[in-house]
């Protein structure tokens, strides 16, 4: 057969051949959409999970939410305490309870707040937006000065910027998150008096327009310059308070990361090539190291989201910290349900976002 004639099967078929290069790019797009569908049914396993497991912690919760929620002369009244309980669903079977619950959560029906006697989706949505702004901010400061200062050690090891940075991050992580904004409060607000107060605006500004529920946002789309101002004021020393430990955590792994990086033969190689550091960095010892810091990254903001009370409470943040502690000391099942639903979705996200980037960084990742 010369090298110019076609498989006879193809000639009785009336087909030409394949052209090369189909199967190859077919190949490559299958096993990243596999990959995707298998993460989003995992995350959907997950979320039933994360409504069971919530249900069940409340409802362990020692306490009569009857008690907590109506007066001493209702208590003694049988009539009432009967009618409260069918009201809230409390007369029936847990397993029943439950399946009210997960079928309201699908409907995007939480449930009546008996704190607040409004919906526990509209209290979490004038809630979420402060504790995401504040988080966000964060989490924004945390990766650029975490991720810098982690590279600047690596590639100084043993010296005096390294060590320092190292002082610096132990301390970050090492230092109570409540001690240090108690501090940041008393000193440059209270003391010095550069910083402003409480909230998230000045007293005497009114909230701009509601679009995202974010005033730094919102007060931008509205062009209130002088709002937009006084938010980014108040919400830079609460977010620099919690960012602290996640600089320090970021540093820590991004060093570890990149120096595990710089030892390898790829990055030898490229030095011997005559390649510049600026190249090998970015596209070489970065892109390799991006794995754990992403990682680190997606568990502190998940943590952040969930774990501002006591910086919300020192700087009188209204965000969904403050609410779920007062949902806590009341009882409120519904409210305390919905925040936890919040939590765990939030973290659900994330990991779906940081498997996500895996396979996008690693091609490796999608076909395990």
């Amino acid at each position: 057969m010369s090298p110019t004639s076609v498989p006879s099967k193809d000639l009785k078929a009336g087909t030409a051949p394949r052209k090369p290069g189909r199967t190859g790019r077919a190949g490559h797009r299958s096993p990243l959409v596999r990959f995707l569908v298998r993460r989003v049914l995992t995350a959907l396993l997950l979320a039933v999970g994360i409504t069971l497991v919530t249900f069940v912690l409340t409802n362990l919760v020692p306490g009569d939410p009857v008690s907590a929620n109506l007066g001493q002369q209702a208590l003694g009244d049988p009539a009432i305490v009967a009618q409260w309980r069918a009201e809230h669903g409390l007369d029936k079977p847990l397993p029943e309870q439950y399946l009210l619950h997960l079928k309201g959560v699908v409907q995007g029906d939480l449930g009546m707040s008996q704190q607040s006697h409004r919906p526990v989706l509209d209290d979490l949505a004038e809630f979420v937006p402060a504790t995401l702004e504040l988080a966000g901010v964060a989490i924004l400061i945390s990766l650029v000065s975490g991720v810098a200062f982690g590279v600047i050690a690596a590639l100084r090891r043993d010296r005096l910027s390294d060590h320092l940075l190292r002082v610096l991050s132990l301390i970050g992580i090492s230092v109570p998150t409540f001690w240090l904004a108690l501090m940041a409060f008393y000193v440059f607000f209270y003391r010095l008096q550069i910083t402003p107060g409480s909230g998230r605006i000045d007293p005497s500004m009114s909230p701009p327009p509601h679009v995202t529920g974010l005033y730094t946002i919102d007060s931008a789309l509205s062009g209130q310059w002088d709002v937009f101002s006084s938010a980014v004021g108040h919400l830079l020393t609460p977010a620099l308070v919690l960012a602290l430990y996640t600089i320090g955590l970021l540093t820590r792994f991004t060093r570890s990361a990149v120096l595990e990086v710089l030892g390898q033969d790829y990055v030898r190689a490229a030095r011997a090539k005559g390649l510049p550091p600026r190249v090998i960095l970015l596209r070489y010892v970065l892109r390799s190291a991006l794995v754990p810091i992403i990682t680190v990254a997606g568990l502190a903001f998940g943590s952040l989201l969930s774990g501002t009370v006591l910086v919300e409470a020192i700087f009188a943040w209204p965000g969904v910290g403050q609410y779920a502690y007062k949902s806590a000391t009341t009882l409120d099942l519904p409210a305390v349900m919905g925040v936890g639903l919040v939590v765990g979705g939030v973290y659900l996200v994330i990991n779906l976002i940081v498997d996500v980037l895996y396979g996008v960084i690693d091609p490796r990742v999608r076909l395990q």
